[in-house]
């Protein structure tokens, strides 16, 4: 049975369809999945408009409500959700749990920022004038997110487009449309306005690009590739519309010679292949202190080679399968481009064959690279991490800030001057010290700077920013007698 889109409050059928099958093994067809037709997006934007000034007037108990509901149902739900998460994106069970139950974090989170938006007043230059001063919703918000984190990254822009009072219509990648659906359910039982959060499944080029060039959006949030954000904000700048971008990244880990190796390396492991690579935040980029180069560089690909690479739901699989065969490709050409550029391939970069026939890879770290080689400047969305030997601290920092991307950076050192330099010093959104570079929480700001961001921050308080508009209101009370 199709799974259709949510348009103007009602469950409906597009203009075609498309099947989502298990990356971990592509002869399990997960369901077919509706794409929105052009004249549905408009529908479900004429009524968007309605919805949003119903909910702006909902008083706050009642939209904190609603919050917490669907917050409190994914946590509940984190084990099921969890599960069909990982099946239609390949990355291990346990990471899909867990990206779930944050989700629903996210939602309790923003929950409870309902009942936080607390203004601020003043008195005037003039006498018996107050000033009052206060966030008022941004109006009917554009959803476009990605398929590496379908639920996560979708609840940390939709829970607080909620929270602030706005309606919602939510493009989700075509890559990972159950978990999509799976959400939309959940927030389109709660009491909320019809029409107040639409889904509209399709491609970037149709759907995506409509809903962008809207004048009927007042604000754009996506997180994707450079070349799509930049293609955005071409398309919002006739309306004026605003704009929030997570783009693209090249994070840098700096491995300096008093590092715990050992800590170094689980490090370096977990950030570059936790979730396939398919990580905003992953460490491509390992810059390694040449006296303990060699020996870091021994154990990293001991470690890489130990890595279960297995189906997604299979006990003990420690990374699953890449989320196409078009990302496999790409994956691989990588991999020949860092051949042909001279880096050495230590370990990995392989496709695997497995009992199920899937998009498998084997975990690949390249040595002997240099920061101006394109494995190292472009992105690669991969399994794929590559080691840049440095004299010292000095070069090393160099190497870390010589990218057009600063989304995160981490350095692994004992050395309280060096650690606290490196924050002060390094030109990222996100700084990690003896911490892996993938890994954020929901309550603080979240974003980078270069090529990498643009617009305000994402999460915790800073989200006000962008889902708000401030409004200066000036009273004059009048004489007393």
């Amino acid at each position: 049975m199709t799974k259709l889109n949510l348009i103007a409050g009602e469950w409906l059928k597009g203009e075609s369809e498309i099947e989502n099958r298990n990356p971990s093994d592509v002869s399990d067809l997960i369901d077919m999945f509706a794409q929105a037709a052009p004249g549905q997006l408009d529908e479900t934007l004429e009524q968007a408009r309605i919805a949003q000034a119903q909910w702006r007037d909902y008083g706050l108990e009642r939209k904190q409500s609603v919050l917490m509901a669907i917050g409190n149902e994914m946590m509940e739900r984190a084990e099921e959700l969890g599960t069909l998460l990982s099946r239609e994106e390949g990355k291990p069970f346990a990471e899909g749990k867990g990206e779930v139950f944050r989700a629903g974090q996210f939602f309790t989170y923003y929950a409870a920022e309902c009942l936080r938006q607390i203004g601020e007043n003043a008195d005037s230059v003039r006498d018996g004038i107050e000033i009052d001063v206060r966030r008022e919703p941004v109006g009917t918000v554009a959803v476009i997110s990605p398929w590496n984190f379908p639920t996560a990254t979708a609840s940390w822009k939709i829970a607080p487009a909620l929270a602030y009072g706005n309606a919602v219509v939510w493009k989700p990648a075509n890559a990972t449309p159950a978990s999509a659906v799976a959400l939309a359910e959940i927030i389109e039982r709660q009491d909320i306005p019809k029409g107040l959060f639409s889904l509209v499944m399709g491609s970037g080029r149709s759907i995506g690009q409509r809903l962008v060039e809207s004048d009927k959006i007042n604000a754009v949030s996506f997180t994707g590739s450079l070349a799509v954000g930049k293609g955005i904000a071409s398309a919002a700048v006739n309306n004026l519309t605003k704009l929030q971008m997570e783009m693209g990244s090249k994070n840098a880990l700096a491995v300096m010679d008093d590092a715990d190796i050992d800590l170094a390396v689980t490090l370096a492991l977990g950030g570059a292949f936790g979730g396939s690579g398919q990580k905003c935040t992953a460490s491509s980029r390992l810059v390694v202190h040449k006296d303990i180069h060699d020996v870091f560089v021994e154990k990293l690909v001991a470690g890489a080679k130990a890595l279960k690479v297995g189906h997604a739901l299979e006990d003990g699989t420690q990374m699953g399968p890449v989320v196409s065969e078009q990302q496999l490709s790409e994956n691989l050409a990588y991999v020949e481009t860092g051949k042909s550029e001279g880096a050495e391939l230590a370990c990995g970069g392989e496709r695997l064959e497995m009992p199920c026939k899937g998009f498998y890879m084997s975990p690949g770290v390249f040595v002997n690279t240099r920061n101006d080689m394109r494995i190292n400047r472009e992105e690669m969305f991969a399994p794929l991490t590559c080691v840049i030997k440095v004299d010292g601290y000095d070069e090393a920092l160099a190497i870390v800030n010589d990218t057009n991307f600063g989304l995160t950076s981490g350095i692994v050192t004992k050395s309280l001057a060096r650690a606290t330099h490196f924050r002060r010093n390094v030109r990222t959104g996100v700084v990690a010290v003896n911490l892996p570079t993938a890994g954020t929480d929901y309550h603080v700001p979240f974003g980078g700077r270069g090529d990498s961001s643009y617009g305000p921050r994402e999460q915790g308080k800073a989200a006000a920013e962008f889902y708000t508009i401030v409004k200066t209101a000036y009273i004059s009370a009048g004489s007393p007698g």
